[in-house]
């Protein structure tokens, strides 16, 4: 969380450093008028948090779809996209009984909205919600002696399938190919809150948390 609040507090204040500049430039503020379209992709090192982000059990997975910059000025945009992206946790583990690797993978629908800032005529950073639909969850496991390996799929209705949360990142264009990083940080827990003898718990408990590096390319 606090790393989050860090990278946060310096984009946001590049943002409105940038947002004051382009305030005093009206001329040059309707000079980019054009709206682009283009595709992006690339990918993801998530995990699961609950109080603190923990970085130790990241799963790798992938991030793709289209994005539409729509121009309010010359140096600022609104960034609409829809995405596919695959995140979770994942645990390695060794001891008495058996080592391996087991991995719980969530599958979303993803779109963000992003307020985009152009500081150079190639560098950008952007920030905004998330909104994200759990399309479907699976469990897997592997072991070495490969004795107790598995996949299964996870019934939607134990886990929350509405996600949301603050997206903050870079990029870096030139023409109509860019490069970025974004972190996600979710909102709203993986699992649901449930009851069992009179007590209350969620299970998984913990909240989305991503980094993703992607490339873009504009039509």
């Amino acid at each position: 969380m606090k790393k989050f609040k860090n990278i946060a507090a310096v984009l946001i204040l590049a943002l409105g450093t940038s947002l004051t500049a382009n305030a005093q430039d009206t001329t040059d503020s309707t000079s980019k008028t054009g709206a682009n379209f283009g595709f992006k992709g690339g990918l993801n090192l998530s995990n699961l948090y609950t109080e603190d982000v923990d970085d130790e059990n990241g799963l790798i997975g992938f991030n793709a779809g289209l994005f539409l910059e729509l121009p309010i000025s010359s140096s600022l945009s609104l960034q609409p996209e829809l995405l596919y992206s695959v995140k979770g946790a994942e645990l390695t583990y060794d001891n008495a009984f058996a080592s391996g690797t087991a991995k719980f993978r969530l599958n979303y629908i993803e779109a963000p909205v992003l307020l985009r800032a152009n500081l150079t005529d190639n560098f950008n950073i952007h920030f905004g919600p998330y909104f994200a639909y759990l399309v479907d969850a699976k469990i897997s496991n592997e072991t070495d002696g490969g004795s107790f390996n598995f996949e299964e799929e996870i019934d939607n209705d134990d886990l929350n399938k509405f996600d949301y949360g603050l997206a903050v990142g870079l990029g870096i264009e030139f023409d109509s190919f860019g490069i970025g990083a974004r972190y996600n940080y979710g909102l709203q827990t993986v699992g649901k809150e449930r009851s069992f003898l009179g007590q209350s718990y969620t299970f998984p408990e913990g909240k989305n948390s991503s980094l993703s590096v992607y490339a873009t390319i504009k039509f």
